[in-house]
């Protein structure tokens, strides 16, 4: 696929008041294992279903691999969020199936560690991540899906802009069971702040 010249060059972080975001590297795996870990209740009922082998170094090394290859393909970028005051691992933020030509579209997905929750991190990081995708790379739509049940995700979303535009229909298999999903968006031309329930 063809990379765009930004993706050949090395990714600035992205600041916040609040967060850092930066590239995953190989040497953050204990502070990834550990903050994943400890926050394996509270994660596993929003992702897929986690693999045995999940938290091992060595699906850490195939995952910091995949988001190589996303990042030099331009397909994905993955962040890591570091909390400012105390410069600890709080989560992750990935923009992927970044598509140009005529969508110039994006989707993120996130988690967040449990003890980090409800501080206002996350949503700064979509902030973030939603002004570099439309200043930096130059899309015009950002989309994210979460299950309707998730208020935290959906407060998240529509604090940071989002504007829901539908269900989707047994969309992603979350922990195992394929589950519906509200779809949201951001585009380019939104104003700040201008989330709202659709």
């Amino acid at each position: 696929m063809f990379a765009l010249p930004f993706f050949r060059r090395d990714l600035p972080a992205l600041k916040g008041e609040k967060v850092t975001l930066r590239v995953p590297l190989t040497n953050d795996y204990r502070e990834w294992s550990a903050v994943r870990g400890e926050s394996r209740a509270f994660l596993e009922p929003w992702e897929p279903r986690w693999q045995p082998d999940e938290l091992d170094r060595a699906a850490w090394r195939l995952r910091i691999g995949r988001y190589r290859e996303d990042y030099a393909q331009g397909t994905a970028i993955a962040f890591f969020i570091f909390e400012k005051s105390s410069g600890k691992l709080a989560g992750g933020i990935t923009l992927g199936n970044i598509r140009h030509g005529v969508a110039q579209s994006g989707h993120i997905g996130y988690w967040i560690g449990e003890r980090f929750g409800g501080r206002g991190l996350m949503t700064e990081a979509v902030k973030l991540v939603s002004r570099f995708a439309f200043d930096t790379l130059r899309l015009h739509r950002i989309e994210a899906a979460c299950i309707p049940e998730n208020a935290r995700s959906i407060r998240v979303l529509e604090k940071a802009g989002f504007r829901r535009e539908g269900l989707l229909r047994s969309y992603l298999r979350i922990n195992g069971i394929w589950q519906d999903h509200y779809l949201y968006a951001r585009i380019a031309d939104d104003l700040p702040g201008d989330g709202t329930k659709g």
